[in-house]
């Protein structure tokens, strides 16, 4: 903290007694008596302490733990599934039938590890949510506190007075280009034309020319695209969400804080940085869902710094992490649509023409995209191959469960038991729909643990093994 490491933004919060504002650990801000300091596990617990986010750090726009991507215990699962706004759609009873506790173990163990029962977790999400869409849009604020998922206005005003200490009119008038200024508004009645503009951070370097790349060779047309020249490219995709559709831009061109002079306080790029994203939304209510969402696509909440401390002293990918610091290991906009593509294999091609004749079209073709994705439920009666099918009946009718939190040992239970499901479909949707970090070759060494899929994605980009394939480099002879 006294330094102002960016690396640990996310993994705690400090809060100061005398000011009555919590922070992260690379605020600018000077730094405060150690007496007067107290240290929350999550910015809930910092908020259900008394204290209010600051207005120079934004502790509340942090990168999450990446603890909760590698756990897949009742925590770690409940994290992820309140970061997926499923507390906001189906109460914390709802929460603890999809993690099968009852809502009082769930309260007990979030409350223990992370300072915050489920409540104040997905109060802290709404919380968020509310500020970005005051600050991007001129949606009249009464319609903005549902979209954010509060349940009445005065919760609205109450909460927002208390996390920022300032009214949601307060906040929309301290928008960085105020409301009359800015290039990305509009009327009255929903988001800019070209999306709601947003700054999805990062933890340390990261290496986004890799991760375009591997976007763009599996892009479906009609829901993907990339566009623009290596370096400056955009990923475009349509999304199906709970309330609606949208349509998600990122930029490759990563943005950062700059570099600090020798002995200047502040944050360094190897901190971490951002990258720019534009979501259009045909419901409001699901802007948390789908950055959410865009956060695990692009594996944003990952900690290089812990991979590369672990993979960094193998003799074999000691080298390929020093190339390519940052190199992510992508996970799914959409677990069910991903696990329907790589049942049904083939090229991008093909699965655009599942797109083209059984996808739910747009209202207006946008560029290169024209569909959603069509549900599981929306293929069992369609022309598709057995495997694909008996999927979706798997996905339909929830035995197979793929969602933020599933529980990833059932899940691969499941999906070894269908047909046509082979052991590298398996890993694939392991570790892309399912998130694990830890999905890998069969006997990859136990050093590589738990990063196992982050030393996969080097060894494709090495060229050491195959593209998909799940193995591990044939030993050199001679």
């Amino acid at each position: 903290m006294s330094s102002r490491d960016a690396r640990f933004d996310g993994e705690f919060f400090f809060a100061v007694t005398t000011t009555g504002i919590y922070c992260r650990p690379s605020c600018p801000a000077v730094t405060p008596k150690r007496a007067n300091v107290r240290f929350f596990p999550s910015a809930a617990a910092a908020q259900a302490g008394g204290f209010r986010a600051c207005r120079r750090c934004r502790p509340d726009a942090v990168p999450g733990s990446a603890a909760w991507n590698v756990r897949a215990d009742l925590v770690g699962r409940a994290v992820r599934f309140i970061g997926d706004g499923v507390v906001d759609r189906e109460g914390v009873a709802g929460l603890a039938r999809r993690l099968g506790y009852s809502t009082r173990q769930v309260q007990r163990q979030l409350t223990a590890e992370l300072g915050a029962g489920p409540v104040a977790l997905a109060r802290a999400r709404r919380a968020h949510t509310a500020r970005v869409l005051l600050q991007t849009t001129e949606l009249p604020v009464t319609e903005l506190a549902f979209a954010a998922g509060f349940a009445s206005i005065r919760q609205f005003n109450d909460t927002m007075r208390e996390i920022y200490a300032a009214t949601p009119r307060e906040l929309r008038a301290a928008a960085p280009h105020g409301p009359a200024r800015s290039g990305t508004r509009r009327a009255a009645d929903g988001p800019a034309p070209h999306g709601i503009p947003l700054r999805l951070a990062h933890r340390g370097p990261y290496a986004a020319t890799a991760l375009f790349d591997f976007l763009a060779t599996k892009a479906v047309p009609g829901i993907e695209e990339t566009v623009g020249p290596r370096g400056r490219r955009t990923y475009r995709r349509t999304l199906r969400l709970s309330y609606g559709t949208a349509i998600a831009e990122v930029d490759e061109a990563t943005g950062g804080p700059p570099r600090r002079r020798t002995g200047e306080p502040g944050r360094t790029p190897e901190g971490g940085g951002w990258l720019e994203c534009r979501l259009r939304l045909t419901d409001p209510r699901d802007l948390a869902t789908a950055v959410e969402r865009l956060r695990r696509l692009f594996d944003l909440d990952a900690d290089p710094y812990a991979v590369a401390e672990r993979l960094g002293g193998d003799p074999l990918l000691g080298p390929l992490v020093a190339a390519r610091p940052g190199l992510r290991s992508p996970g799914a906009a959409d677990p069910e649509e991903l696990a329907v593509r790589t049942v049904l294999g083939g090229p991008p091609e093909r699965a655009a023409e599942l797109v083209a004749a059984h996808g739910k079209p747009l209202d207006a073709a946008d560029g290169g995209l024209t569909h959603v994705f069509p549900a599981p439920g929306a293929l069992l009666s369609a022309e598709v191959p057995a495997p694909v099918r008996a999927l979706c009946a798997a996905l339909a009718d929830a035995t197979l469960d793929l969602g933020a939190g599933a529980d990833r040992a059932a899940a691969v239970h499941v999906l070894r038991t269908l047909p046509g499901v082979g052991a590298r479909a398996v890993g694939h949707l392991r570790m892309r729909a399912l998130g694990d970090p830890d999905a890998g070759p069969d006997g990859a060494p136990e050093a590589w643990r738990p990063w196992r899929a982050y030393a996969l994605h080097h060894l494709w980009s090495a060229g050491l093994v195959p593209p998909g394939e799940f193995a591990l480099p044939a030993p050199a002879t001679g």
